[in-house]
């Protein structure tokens, strides 16, 4: 299997493909934009948010698919979950009040992160969303805030047995003794499950771990009388960037040669998996034990199912584009410097690399179509403003005023880490949807 030295395709939907070669299109915003940008499709995460509700409904679980908000900062996600019936999953304040102010009701809304502030507390009890608790001082504070009137809903937050190393989640005596305190505080709070978190992107764990906690609850209901009707499984819901032979050729040849200046990386995020999206909420519910799938389980238990995918709703939903300033060569390879800061793709401040090759919108008079590799800088005067150390190959040398285009990065890599180093203005995000097969767009506010 031989891996080019700058390939690695990225998946693309229909709906981008059109509007990177809508040229009129791409020139007017880049133009109203005056340099870097975000575009994001509303509709693809609408779409992939549907695939997650018809696969609870396929196999007859009832639940929530909690959009994890902390993927992305756009306003439009939310306003989308709102008109779908989804829900948003918040950690903080004004998280928690810009999911209200963009139509998500308090009843749709989980609150997860650690410890949470008493403000972030009170306004959860206040809109009747329910809370993911963390730590036994965190329950008493949560006792103290819903204090004067209806019950504040939580799920008790479990230290998976497999990862005692998690920071999150409450340890087995600990859980115990949240059971008992729930109990005798029934007028304070209504404890509605157990949920867990995750590291990685493995179906089994989720499913072998979910499939105790309906036990769980089971026992909760008939021992201490809480209503316990719920299991959160969290997020991690895996997303594919590539096909699978460039991702396992990129894997046994990938070497520092490949990347300017010889770079190293610890990790990469894995940029083919399967199944991805809710194909692995599908196989999480078909997982068996005992003959038994764990959607079965559920129903029979009766027996909710609380899902809280973030990079798979927004996988196929963005691109960044960002304007070319210039070009020059560096030995064997070329150094592309675009408008904007690496800060853009958050891989490259986890000390990674977002890896699916960007394309390169040739703009101006024509020019030789003479191969090049090269890789792609930002316009900091930091050595390590890199955005693409990977030297990736073009079809022709960039020049400025051409467009570099990233796909699909809507998922943690638009805005996660971004910043106003040198006083640059953050990039904007322009939604853009399609009518009567054309495009329209606006500024994402």
């Amino acid at each position: 299997m031989e891996l080019k030295p700058g390939s690695m395709r990225a998946h693309e939907r229909a709906w981008a493909v059109a509007f990177r070669q809508d040229a009129a299109l791409l020139d007017a915003i880049a133009h109203v934009a005056g340099g870097p940008f975000h575009i994001i499709n509303p509709e693809s995460f609408a779409d992939n948010l549907r695939a997650f509700s018809k696969v609870l409904r396929d196999r007859r679980v009832p639940g929530r698919v909690y959009f994890g908000k902390k993927a992305n900062k756009a306003g439009a996600w939310m306003r989308e979950a709102a008109r779908q019936g989804g829900s948003v999953d918040v950690a903080s304040e004004p998280e928690f009040a810009h999911a209200l102010a963009n139509g998500v009701r308090g009843t749709d809304i989980g609150v997860t992160g650690a410890a949470k502030s008493n403000d972030l507390l009170w306004l959860a009890y206040r809109h009747g969303a329910i809370v993911a608790i963390d730590a036994l001082d965190e329950l008493e504070r949560a006792i103290a805030v819903a204090e004067d009137g209806a019950p504040l809903r939580i799920l008790l937050r479990v230290l998976p047995p497999k990862a005692t190393d998690s920071r999150f989640g409450l340890n087995e005596d600990d859980l115990g003794a949240a059971l008992r305190r729930c109990a005798g505080m029934r007028s304070h709070l209504t404890m509605e499950g157990f949920s867990f978190h995750l590291d990685g992107y493995a179906v089994e764990p989720r499913a072998e771990l979910a499939a105790i906690l309906v036990e769980r609850c089971r026992e909760v209901r008939v021992g201490l009388g809480l209503p316990c009707s719920a299991v959160s499984i969290g997020g991690g819901f895996a997303c594919s960037y590539v096909d699978e032979d460039d991702w396992r050729a990129f894997q046994d040849q990938a070497d520092p040669a490949l990347f300017h200046a010889g770079k190293r990386f610890d990790r990469f995020y894995p940029y083919h998996q399967s199944p991805t999206g809710a194909a692995m909420l599908d196989a999480i519910l078909r997982t068996q034990d005992r003959g038994e799938t764990l959607a079965t389980r559920m129903i029979a238990a009766d027996v909710q199912l609380y899902a809280e995918p973030g990079r798979a709703l927004l996988d196929g939903a963005g691109m960044s584009v960002f304007p070319v300033q210039g070009f020059k060569r560096n030995d064997e390879h070329g150094i592309v410097t675009v408008a904007g800061l690496s800060m853009s793709l958050s891989e490259q401040w986890k000390n990674s690399e977002f890896l699916p090759s960007p394309i390169l919108v040739q703009r101006g008079p024509e020019r030789p179509q003479v191969p090049i590799r090269a890789a792609i800088g930002g316009s900091s005067c930091m050595e390590y403003d890199v955005l693409t150390w990977r030297k990736v190959s073009f079809p022709a040398e960039p020049r400025s005023g051409d467009l570099m285009i990233y796909v699909n990065t809507a998922g943690y890599q638009m805005d996660k880490n971004e910043s106003e180093f040198h006083q640059l203005s953050l990039p904007p995000k322009i939604v853009v949807s399609r009518r009567d097969q054309q495009f329209t767009w606006r500024i994402d506010q």
